[in-house]
């Protein structure tokens, strides 16, 4: 397995933080180049992601497109939650994300994302050879556009104007 972290200080309070963390509409500015998309097959399908709550994820990874559907498994606000993949390409994957308050208005947000790849020496050898720089590069693109966000004044948009979470009836 895999275990990839990042650490990142963000100028904007933790609330602020933990939520752009779990908005899907925040998710998809950082993943466009993907075509992702949020599509509906019984999960949350737009605004926050609650605990409990999945998301299945469309997207074209590696010149394949792929479902992934997570479930946020653990969570206390506004310190840490995990979301965990239920279904998907992957044997294994699991997202910790941590934020602490380092003062009224910057937090330092840490990212552990941990991920295995099937079909055993095969799936090790993707691991090193590709997995590891490619999802390395998601994660980081996906922080930088969390960080952008919470740090101007688009982030009330997100999380104001964001519609209601919508459970998805397939």
């Amino acid at each position: 397995m895999v275990e990839l972290k990042e650490v990142t200080t963000i100028a904007a309070p933790i609330e602020r933080c933990f939520d752009l963390a779990r908005s899907v509409e925040v998710h998809l500015a950082g993943n466009v180049h993907f075509g992702e998309s949020a599509v509906a097959v019984g999960g949350v399908t737009s605004g926050l992601v609650d605990l409990g709550q999945r998301v299945t994820w469309r997207a074209r990874h590696l010149g394949v497109w792929q479902n992934l559907t997570s479930e946020i498994t653990r969570m206390e606000r506004p310190t840490y939650f995990r979301d965990e993949m239920i279904e998907g390409a992957f044997k294994r994957m699991e997202h910790d994300h941590y934020f602490e308050a380092t003062s009224a208005d910057v937090t330092v947000m840490t990212d552990v994302f941990r991920f295995a790849a099937p079909l055993g020496i095969l799936g090790t050898v993707a691991e090193v050879v590709v997995l590891r720089r490619y999802m390395t590069n998601l994660l980081h693109e996906r922080i930088v556009v969390i960080k952008e966000i919470a740090e101007s004044t688009e982030w009330a948009r997100y999380l104001f104007s964001a519609p209601a979470t919508h459970e998805a009836t397939a």
